[in-house]
Order: C-alpha cells, then structure tokens, then sequence
C-alpha cells in the first residue's frame, strides 16, 4: 500500500537521525515497511509526528512509532477521504461546473485555487505536526469524532444539492384525457419538486448494493435506459 511510498518521503531523514548503513536505520527501515495506509491529504500529520518522535528518542521510539502509525491512519483515512477526496471537489466542482455551463471560465481558476490550498494545507500541517509532535494526538482527540461527523453531514447535504440542481430529468410524456393533456411532471412537481432526479439516484444506489454490480455498469444501464426513454418521449431534458 503507501509503506514504501512513505519510507522513501522519510528516508533522507531517517539518514540524518540514525546515520547511513547502521543497525537502527535499519531496523527504522523495517518498521516502516510495515502495512499503511491513510488519506493522502492527512498522511503529512502523521509523518511530522513520526519524525518529532524519532528525533527526540532515536530507535527507542520506534514501536510508539509503529502504534501511533497503526492508530491514526483509520481515522485520519475518513476524515481526509470525507473532506478532501469527496466534501471539497464536490463543492468546487459543481461551482466550477455551473460556472462552465454557462459560459464562464472563473470556474477554472476556482477549481485551480482550491487545489492550490490543499497542497498548501498539506505542507502546513507537516511542520505545525513536526513543531506539536505527540501532543497534537492528544489535543485532536477528542475532536476528531466531532469532525467525522461534521464532515459526513455536510458531504450528504451537498449530495442532496447537487442531485436537485445537476439533474435536469423530467417526464415529457402527456396523455390525453379525453381531449386534455395530462402534464404528469407538473403534477409531481406540486407534489414534491425535483422527486424524479431523487428517484433516479435512489434507484441507481440501490442496483449499486446488488452482488456484481459496478459502477461501469450502472453508467451504461443509465445511458442505455436514458437515451430510450428519452426516444420514446418519455422524459426530456
């Protein structure tokens, strides 16, 4: 997974702290083979505590090393995954999506700013983790449910937003009733707005908990099944 990743990231480091080719590299090296694997956009928290730790107590702190790892990299995987990996790009995106639609290319440099602070982010949080070390566990802790949380709550919310605002589907079929057209769409509309795009994305997330469906395939089914229906008359855009 990201082992060898991280111990090439830390290695010059681990060089100055142990010295080249001796024993303690060595055995430095080995702990940090071990499995790993934790959000990209958190796993600089974790290496400025591994450092701080290894600096200050050489080999000795090498199993607090390998726990604190072990410890934090399930965690530190939801909340990064939640905001960076799915909270931001879904907010920006969309914002730089809607911009693109209609015509405006400040989108783009949106899209291009926030990825700028996140990599700024992640280079900040290295030293201010260096700088704290094993004490920013201990303050985190305690928040860190608290911003799972918040992070999923909010990652939902923008998920119903986007399914009302990004999903332009409605029915486009009327039958007559005698000689009067049946608007069905503006009969659910009074009913409950945007139920068609909700219904849409509930019935792809329930074929996506069915055994060997895949996303891949739930794209195709939704092309094929949208461009017949739309064929036929029955919705529209």
């Amino acid at each position: 997974m990201q082992n060898t990743g991280y111990l090439y990231l830390i290695l010059p480091q681990l060089r100055k702290i142990y010295g080249d080719g001796t024993p303690e590299l060595k055995q430095a090296m080995k702990t940090h083979v071990q499995f790993f694997n934790t959000s990209n956009f958190f796993n600089t928290i974790i290496t400025g505590i591994d450092l701080a730790l290894e600096e200050k107590q050489g080999s000795e702190s090498l199993d607090a090393v390998a726990g604190l790892k072990a410890g934090l990299l399930g965690p530190f995987a939801a909340i990064g995954d939640s905001l960076f990996a799915a909270l931001v790009p879904t907010i920006f995106g969309a914002i730089a999506a809607n911009m693109a639609i209609s015509g405006n290319p400040t989108g783009l440099f949106i899209w291009i700013l926030a990825n700028i602070f996140i990599m700024i982010f992640r280079w900040k949080q290295l030293k201010f983790a260096y700088k704290e070390g094993v004490n920013l566990v201990t303050t985190m802790q305690n928040q860190m449910n608290a911003l799972t949380d918040a992070a999923t709550l909010l990652g939902v919310f923008m998920v119903g937003a986007l399914i009302a605002t990004m999903i332009n589907v409605h029915i486009g079929w009327k039958p007559m009733i005698g000689k009067v057209p049946l608007d069905i769409q503006n009969t659910i509309d009074m009913m409950m707005p945007k139920l068609l795009p909700a219904a849409i994305v509930g019935i792809i997330y329930w074929m996506l908990g069915k055994k060997n469906m895949t996303s891949t395939r739930a794209i195709f089914i939704v092309l094929i099944v949208s461009v017949a229906l739309s064929a036929l008359g029955v919705i529209a855009q």
